[in-house]
């Protein structure tokens, strides 16, 4: 039996994190923001070759930074959405979610995917309340 992937690893949306197609980054107007695909970047380079609860990491102090410039922080998160290609992963990569959030913890879901722009392991979602 054939089993056949719901994409395809050789196509990419964008290479790296120089072309971003039909993809924003944050977007929001209102007192609302959503941060979308948040990767583990550094110097506008995919930190791939991380761990996953380092990409993690990586991707959370990014988003801490990005909260910061609109005057929020992460207990201004309101859900999030974390990608992760190795769901073996994810008592490592919960681990990390806990020691940046306190409870009550925003929502959160947690996919398994196939592959990840630039080859990262994790990237996230996040909706945020501004206020």
């Amino acid at each position: 039996m054939t089993v056949s992937r719901a994409s395809n690893p050789t196509r990419r949306q964008r290479d790296g994190t120089a072309f971003v197609g039909g993809f924003g980054k944050t977007t929001g107007d209102s007192d609302l923001l959503f941060v979308e695909g948040q990767l583990p970047e550094r110097d506008g380079t995919v930190q791939h070759h991380l761990t996953a609860p380092e990409q993690l990491e990586r991707c959370l102090a990014t988003l801490e930074s990005k909260l910061a410039a609109h005057g929020s922080e992460l207990e201004g998160i309101l859900q999030v959405t974390i990608y992760v290609t190795d769901m073996d992963s994810y008592d490592e990569i919960n681990a990390v979610y806990e020691r940046h959030f306190q409870e009550p913890y925003p929502s959160r879901t947690t996919v398994g995917v196939c592959d990840l722009l630039g080859g990262a392991a994790v990237t996230l979602d996040a909706v945020v309340a501004l206020e």
